[in-house]
């Protein structure tokens, strides 16, 4: 009995120099697969075959623009610090309505910021599409028009949080508690330079 365990393994021991071995499920050893890679043809042929860089301003997930501003669906928005439900929460978003500007896009992850830079990761269910906008210079003016000169509707106090209505370059129209008038874009966050909407 001992004669033939110790003849068994004399024919394996034998049969790995004969040759190279194959890994359990029949594939080439990670020496074969390493000297495979060596070859030049090999390694332009797999050049060839990546994907061209993705353009950084253009979502991974969404294929919508980044950045781009959104609003907090609910009274509360948990801003963490990354796409998971793991990570820690950074910063807690109160405001209904509020305008988020999003950076970055993560499977169901979002990374939005606030007015000031603060933010997180949020849920993409916490967001909305529905455009808002902050005012950000005190006693800001609505016109009728979108003219300095026209008449004064109303005046928002900074803070105030109001429904984008329509956009052209440099004025948006904007509605807050139900009126509806014009403030230059420099009054606001929540839109881009020079923005056309919708």
């Amino acid at each position: 009995m001992k004669a033939r365990i110790w003849a068994i393994g004399l024919l394996a021991w034998s049969l790995g120099f004969l040759g190279p071995a194959l890994a359990q499920d029949g594939s080439a050893t990670l020496e074969e697969k390493a000297d495979s890679t060596a070859d030049p043809a090999l390694n332009a042929a797999a050049e060839n075959k990546t994907a061209p860089p993705r353009d950084p301003n253009i979502g991974a997930v969404t294929s919508l623009p980044i950045p781009r501003f959104v609003s907090l669906k609910g009274s509360e928005g948990n801003a963490r610090r990354g796409p998971g439900l793991t990570h820690m929460i950074d910063w807690v978003f109160t405001r209904s309505g509020m305008p988020l500007k999003v950076t970055a896009e993560y499977e169901h992850w979002r990374r939005v910021e606030d007015v000031d830079g603060a933010g997180g990761w949020v849920h993409y269910s916490l967001l909305s599409g529905v455009r808002s906008v902050l005012v950000v210079q005190d006693m800001a003016q609505a016109y009728a028009m979108p003219d300095p000169t026209a008449a004064v509707v109303y005046q928002s106090e900074t803070g105030v949080v109001g429904k984008l209505v329509e956009c052209i370059p440099d004025w948006c129209r904007i509605s807050v508690e139900g009126e509806k008038g014009w403030m230059p874009q420099t009054a606001l966050w929540g839109v881009k330079v020079g923005e056309v909407y919708p």
